[in-house]
């Protein structure tokens, strides 16, 4: 394979995952991130493919717009994003929540989202051939809450709106869009979950997380669906983790 991907978010954690295993598959993956020292980190850790880290921010319109031309200068298409950049908050109750809380959150997990995404779709509709693939990384949040996590689980909920709608939206073409939702990856981000985290029933509970490379393999298969088809949704999540039954 030498498919031009991007990775968005590709520093750390689920995006570094997911940009190491399209690497190992051969292919050449641009890594966007805001701190170029954890995306030569990324980079100094792929054994096949190209790895070509870019310092980009997500929430800056300008930023996006400079990535995405310097793809279409190198090599003038893009095959695959995985729109993967995204923050997540500290639990407050929605009575306590600022305006700084939600548009910080926004900013990133949907406005970010949104920016890539018509980029990509831009490019892959006007390149030739035309069509290409773009994965949104949402999360099991987009179906249940977790207590005092408004801003992330609306941004979660629009991002399958965003997806549903580009999916549509690009079928005349050929541009593919399906969604990943993450379940307690082992990440940075869900360190907090090993020393226990709030339930619905206001309980603090320990829970389970799984090998951030199961979420990197799952990229790769839905990455290398052939073009006329396309995986929609699919959750990856810890098995034991208090998902399902959730309340």
């Amino acid at each position: 394979m030498n498919r031009i991907c991007l990775v968005t978010g590709a520093g750390s954690g689920v995006g570094q995952s997911a940009a190491l295993a399209l690497l190992g598959d051969g292919d050449t993956v641009y890594l966007a991130g805001r701190r170029m020292e954890a995306l030569q980190e990324t980079a100094a850790l792929a054994k096949a493919g190209t790895a070509i880290p870019v310092a980009a921010d997500v929430t800056d319109p300008a930023s996006v717009d400079a990535l995405f031309a310097r793809i279409a200068a190198d090599h003038g298409r893009l095959d695959v994003l995985f729109n993967n950049a995204g923050i997540s908050a500290r639990s407050i109750n929605f009575g306590d929540l600022t305006w700084d809380n939600w548009r910080d959150t926004m900013s990133v997990n949907l406005d970010g989202m949104f920016l890539c995404a018509s980029a990509a779709f831009r490019l892959m509709r006007d390149q030739a051939p035309q069509g290409g693939r773009i994965i949104n990384n949402g999360s099991i949040s987009a179906y249940a809450p977790r207590p005092g996590s408004a801003p992330y689980t609306a941004s979660k909920h629009a991002v399958t709106g965003l997806t549903k709608s580009i999916s549509l939206d690009g079928r005349a073409f050929d541009i593919a869009c399906g969604q990943i939702d993450i379940g307690n990856a082992a990440t940075a981000m869900t360190k907090v979950m090993t020393a226990g985290v709030p339930q619905a029933d206001g309980r603090m509970a320990i829970e389970p997380r799984m090998d951030v490379d199961d979420v990197g393999r799952t990229i790769l298969f839905m990455a290398g669906m052939p073009a006329d088809a396309n995986v929609q949704f699919i959750t990856v999540m810890a098995t034991n983790m208090p998902f399902i039954g959730r309340g």
